[in-house]
């Protein structure tokens, strides 16, 4: 069995989320406790957040490099990031990482072509949004991402980093993120993808006329996939 390493702590409410989910879909799969080895590199959210929101970039992909590595060392076949904006720095990664990266897009856009979808709205922060890395990496798998109106923009991405990265869900806050994202159908989008790991904690309990893709479950499964295998 593989070993799973975790670049976590982006936020920590997400990286608890990958690990619940790992653990506890090889436990309905397998009906055991022998879980794969799960490796996490907490990294300092504060610290990745305040390089990004400077533009100090090469910063921001060096403390993942760094988290990558240290992963590596400790014995991880494989790894992933456990949120979607630092996937800005995934193409630089990869090529450079020493174990092999699953990407978050990637894992989204294979579940999205399973089920018929070309055309997904994106939830996020500001910076998954607003930058172009995202929808051009779906767009290598033939998928459109629509975003929403600025002040939709503005709106999720004050509900993330003030409340969600520091485990504070609010009724309120679903339903603004649900208006959003019935927007983003009216538009034409086929489904909703929760593109920041965090948003999960907002819809415990699916949107009935939405369709949601939660990428950080599609993430963790893809992880356990590739450790189960032989």
């Amino acid at each position: 069995m593989r070993r799973i390493g975790i670049v976590g702590g982006l936020s920590p409410e997400s990286t608890i989320l990958y690990y619940k989910t790992i653990v506890e879909e090889y436990r309905r799969l397998r009906g055991d406790e022998k879980y794969p080895v799960i490796i996490i590199h907490s990294v300092s959210f504060g610290r990745f957040a305040e390089h990004v929101r400077r533009g100090e970039l090469g910063a921001a992909a060096q403390m993942l490099r760094e988290a990558i590595d240290s992963l590596s060392r400790a014995g991880a076949d494989f790894a992933l990031i456990a949120a979607n904006t630092p996937h800005m720095f995934y193409d630089e990664l990869s090529s450079a990482s020493p174990i092999p990266l699953i990407s978050i897009v990637d894992a989204l856009a294979e579940q999205l072509k399973k089920d018929g979808v070309r055309r997904i709205g994106l939830l996020g922060t500001k910076t998954t949004l607003t930058k172009s890395f995202y929808k051009d990496m779906l767009a290598r798998h033939g998928v459109e991402a629509l975003i929403p109106e600025p002040r939709d923009i503005e709106a999720v991405n004050k509900i993330i980093y003030s409340e969600l990265t520091k485990g504070i869900v609010k009724p309120e806050s679903r339903l603004i993120v649900a208006e959003i994202a019935r927007r983003l159908v009216g538009r034409g989008a086929q489904g909703v993808a929760l593109a920041c790991t965090e948003l999960p904690l907002l819809f415990q309990k699916p949107l009935g006329d939405v369709k949601l893709y939660n990428t950080a479950r599609i993430h963790a499964l893809k992880a356990l996939k590739q450790a189960l295998q032989e």
